[in-house]
């Protein structure tokens, strides 16, 4: 091992990257660890506008509850802890393309584009500038190096049920190679196990539940609010809503409102239940539809991020995550004719047919793609 190697742990306040920081400061006198907490959003700063909480909520990532909670926590293992303000290049790198891709009809996925931005990068930037040979965080994956391909491999972690692979795809080979993981072969009772043997009084402490910046969950109300104190009007986005046989079944006011696989809210009466098929920013239009409509075949993806491979060059047999909580789907992945496949350029595009109907494919969404336990990268559905 490094003589006197230093480590900085990302620390969110949570029960994760706690127990993380505190195993790692009983590693070995050759190890020095250092505590960090990114601040990246004023929770009460839209606070009261459009029906947003007066009070920030309990159980919000990255809360100032979460940042006292770190800080107490460092404390405890004596290490130096330090708070990074990052809140200007947040919302520049993640509060404006989210709120830029949901009036353009998509739904984006914030924490990937934190992970891409902010957690990985400027944190990243930050250890080095104090000295630290590498960062450790609270996420549930594994991150190996692999001789023989030369590559960083990134794994999906022991306890499936935690795994956050899903948010990690946009890492890149110079990332990895400076990231811990601790907790990818532990289960998340195990986790909290050893916080409770550790003395960590966060040991009970429930996960976050919802994005930092979306106080009360409505991304209407924060959008709406979010424009009001930008002074920015927001946009005449009203149009048809329509079935996808072509009947106008009615008018909406913003194709913001809407998701693709959204059943509530749509305000039209039907015999049978209607859900969100597609979203045509240019038209304003919403097409409804039965759910069996859903199913679809294929997906297109750019701004990839290739991990286990250089780039893709030939078909590829994979398993494809669409979502979150999607269960992988066997697919064969392609690099799209004319888009080329270099994994550097802005406008590469792979083509993923899957074997079998997919529920919902919605742009905006990352596309993750696994070949067994590794990620093999991933995308942005379009």
């Amino acid at each position: 091992m490094p003589q006197n190697r230093t480590i900085a742990v990302a620390m969110s306040g949570g029960v994760d990257s706690s127990t993380v920081a505190a195993i790692l400061a009983r590693l070995d006198q050759d190890t020095n660890v250092v505590g960090l907490t990114l601040q990246l959003w004023d929770q009460t700063r839209l606070a009261g506008k459009h029906g947003i909480p007066d009070a920030p909520k309990a159980g919000r990532c990255c809360s100032l509850d979460d940042v006292y909670d770190a800080r107490r926590v460092a404390e405890h293992l004596g290490i130096p802890y330090y708070v990074v303000n990052q809140e200007e290049r947040f919302e520049q790198d993640v509060v404006r393309p989210f709120v830029s891709e949901y009036l353009a009809g998509r739904t984006p996925i914030p924490c990937s584009l934190c992970n891409n931005h902010l957690k990985f990068d400027q944190l990243l930037k930050t250890a080095r500038s104090i000295g630290a040979d590498s960062i450790a965080t609270g996420h549930y994956a594994v991150n190996e190096y692999e001789p023989e391909r030369k590559r960083w491999i990134l794994k999906r972690p022991a306890d499936l049920a935690k795994d956050q692979t899903y948010f990690l795809f946009g890492l890149t080979q110079a990332q990895l190679a400076h990231t811990l993981f601790p907790l990818g072969h532990m289960t998340k009772p195990e986790v909290r196990e050893v916080a409770r043997q550790k003395g960590l009084t966060l040991a009970e402490k429930p996960d976050s539940q919802e994005i930092c910046f979306i106080p009360g969950g409505s991304y209407q109300n924060f959008l709406a609010a979010y424009l009001e104190e930008q002074g920015e009007a927001m946009p005449d986005t009203a149009g048809e809503l329509v079935a996808s046989s072509g009947e106008v079944l009615g008018q909406h006011e913003g194709i913001s409102n809407f998701t693709v696989g959204q059943r509530k809210g749509l305000k039209v009466s039907s015999p049978s239940p209607l859900y969100v098929l597609n979203i045509d920013p240019a038209s304003h239009r919403v097409t409804v539809g039965a759910d069996a409509e859903l199913a679809t075949v294929t997906l297109r993806a750019n701004r990839l991020n290739w991990i286990s491979i250089p780039e893709l060059s030939a078909p590829m047999r994979v398993k494809a995550k669409i979502r979150h909580r999607h269960e992988p789907a066997w697919a064969t992945l392609e690099p799209v004719s004319g888009a080329g496949p270099n994994s550097d350029s802005s406008c590469a595009e792979v083509l993923a047919t899957f074997d079998e109907p997919q529920r919902a494919v919605t742009p905006g969404q990352s596309a993750v793609f696994y070949d067994g336990d590794e990620v093999v990268g991933g995308g942005w559905i379009v």
